[in-house]
C-alpha cells in the first residue's frame, strides 16, 4: 500500500474550489482545516434523519442517541482510552477548560502552586490564571530554550514541589511546531503528586496519542483541527473525573461522561467527529500497510487504523515540514521561529512560523492572500510564546501549515511568492 495523495484531495470538496481562475490553497490549517465529504454527509444525515433531544421514546431520539455513543466510542479509538465514558464533547477546547477549571480549582487550597509554561496556546494559560486570582494559588512558569525551541526539563524539576497540584502543557505548539515530551512531563507532575492537563489540539492531528502511554490525567483537543467539524473533546482519567464535582443543571446525569457535558451537545458535531476519525481509519486501512504492522499493541479494527493513519500522514508531513524550511531558509531576511534541524523533525510537527526583518508579517499574510494562497499571522494566541521570542509587538509570525491534503506544488507556489514579494518589501 503506498500514499496516494490523489485519492485523499478527491475527498475534500474544498480543495477544488478556484476563485476565478486560481485555486485556493490552503496552508491556514493550523486554525482549522477543511473536512471531506463524508464529514458534511453525515453531519447533514443527522439533522435530517436524528434530529432529537436524547431521552426520549421516539425514533429519532434513539438515533440521536446512537449518533452520541458512536461519538464517544470513536474519540476513545483515536486516543486510545480505556472506556468511552471518559470521553467529554463540548463546544471547544478553551470552553472545556474553562468549564473544567472550576471543578480542579475545588481541590485546591490558597498556597498550592499550578505550572504553567510559555509555550502555551492561551487557551490553556488564562484559565488557570484566572482560577489562580480568584482562589489564592500560586502560578510557576516553565520557560523554553529561544535556541533550542524545546524545554529543558530540569527546570521542570527545579519547579515541582509538594504544593504543585497541576501542570498544564501542551502537546505540540501552536506557534513554534515543537512536540513536547508528555510522558516524561506527565511523569515528573505524577511522581510530585500533580495531575497534567495537556492541550493536544495541534498534537492530535499530526501525531498518534495514546494517553494510556503518555500518562496524563486530562488531554483536550479539537475535532476541526482534525478534519472534523468546530467540536471541542476532553479524555480525563475516569478515578480524577469522579473525584472532581461536576458544575451541572440539576437533572443532568451524575455518571460519566453527561455529568460534565453541560447542556444540549451538538449532536451533529458529534456525527461529524466520528466521521473525521472514520476517515483516518480509512487511510490507516487502505494507506498504511507498513504502519499497521507497527501498531499491534492496538486492538484490530478501528482503533489500529487511526494509529496507523496517524504514523503514515507524520512521515508525509515531515516531507512537507522539510520542504517548507529549506525553502524558508533561502529567502532574504527571513528566520524560522521554531526547529530547522533536519535530524529533529521528528520533534515538530508541520506548523511553521517564521519572521521577516524589517516587514510586517500581516503585510506578508496579506499579499500571499491576493495570490490566494491562504496563511496566518500574529500570535495566534500564543501570546506568552510571542513574547518570549520577543515578536510580540512587532505582529508576531507568519504561520504557514502544511497538512497530509496539501502538495509539494503548493509549497513550491508558496516559495515562489515570497522570494518575489521579500526582496521588494526589504528594499521598500
Amino acid at each position: 500500500m503506498q500514499y496516494d495523495l490523489e485519492a485523499i484531495r478527491s475527498q475534500f470538496p474544498a480543495l477544488s474550489v478556484r476563485d476565478g481562475d486560481t485555486p485556493r490553497v490552503f496552508f491556514d490549517n493550523p486554525a482549522g482545516t477543511q473536512v471531506p465529504q463524508s464529514v458534511v454527509d453525515r453531519m447533514s444525515d443527522c439533522l435530517l434523519e436524528s434530529n432529537a433531544n436524547l431521552g426520549g421514546y421516539f425514533r429519532t431520539s434513539e438515533l440521536a442517541t446512537t449518533v452520541v455513543g458512536e461519538a464517544h466510542a470513536a474519540m476513545a479509538d483515536l486516543l486510545n482510552a480505556p472506556s468511552a465514558d471518559e470521553i467529554i464533547f463540548g463546544q471547544n477546547m478553551t470552553t472545556i477548560t474553562l468549564h473544567l477549571s472550576r471543578s480542579i480549582g475545588r481541590q485546591m487550597q490558597p498556597g498550592d502552586e499550578i505550572i504553567l509554561t510559555r509555550m502555551d496556546h492561551d487557551a490553556n494559560v488564562q484559565p488557570w490564571v484566572l482560577l489562580a486570582r480568584d482562589l489564592g494559588l500560586e502560578i510557576k512558569w516553565l520557560p523554553f530554550d529561544l535556541g533550542s525551541f524545546e524545554f529543558d526539563l530540569s527546570l521542570l524539576d527545579d519547579l515541582l514541589s509538594d504544593k504543585t497540584k497541576l501542570v498544564c502543557v501542551g502537546g505540540a505548539s501552536n506557534l513554534i511546531g515543537t512536540i513536547n515530551d508528555i510522558k516524561t512531563i506527565s511523569r515528573k507532575a505524577r511522581d510530585a503528586g500533580a495531575w497534567t492537563y495537556v492541550d493536544a489540539v495541534q498534537s492530535v492531528p499530526h501525531v498518534s496519542t495514546d494517553v494510556q502511554d503518555l500518562g496524563c490525567d486530562f488531554l483536550v483537543c479539537s475535532a476541526y483541527k482534525f478534519f472534523g467539524p468546530h467540536q471541542g473533546i476532553l479524555w480525563g482519567r475516569r478515578e480524577v473525573l469522579e473525584a472532581l464535582e461536576a458544575y451541572k443543571v440539576r437533572p443532568a446525569p451524575d455518571q460519566l461522561p453527561g455529568s460534565f457535558e453541560t447542556g444540549t451537545q451538538s449532536h451533529e458535531g458529534m456525527a461529524g467527529t466520528t466521521a473525521a476519525v472514520d476517515y483516518l481509519a480509512w487511510i490507516g486501512e487502505s494507506m498504511a500497510g507498513e504502519f499497521q504492522d507497527k501498531n499491534q499493541k492496538y486492538e484490530g479494527g478501528r482503533r489500529r487504523s487511526v494509529h496507523a493513519a496517524l504514523d503514515c500522514l507524520f512521515e508525509y508531513e515531515t516531507g512537507l515540514v522539510t520542504q517548507l524550511i529549506d525553502g524558508l531558509q533561502q529567502l532574504p531576511g527571513v528566520r524560522v521561529q521554531g526547529i530547522t534541524a533536519k535530524d529533529a523533525m521528528a520533534r515538530r510537527v508541520p506548523t511553521v512560523s517564521f519572521t521577516v526583518d524589517g516587514v510586517p508579517p500581516a503585510t506578508i499574510a496579506e499579499s500571499l492572500a491576493k495570490k490566494n494562497i491562504f496563511v496566518w499571522s500574529g500570535h495566534n494566541y500564543a501570546v506568552e510564546a510571542a513574547m518570549a521570542l520577543g515578536i510580540y509587538d512587532a505582529g508576531g509570525a507568519v504561520r504557514v501549515g502544511p497538512v497530509h491534503y496539501n502538495t509539494k506544488g503548493e509549497l513550491d507556489a508558496l516559495l515562489l511568492s515570497l522570494d518575489e514579494m521579500l526582496p521588494r518589501a526589504n528594499v521598500a
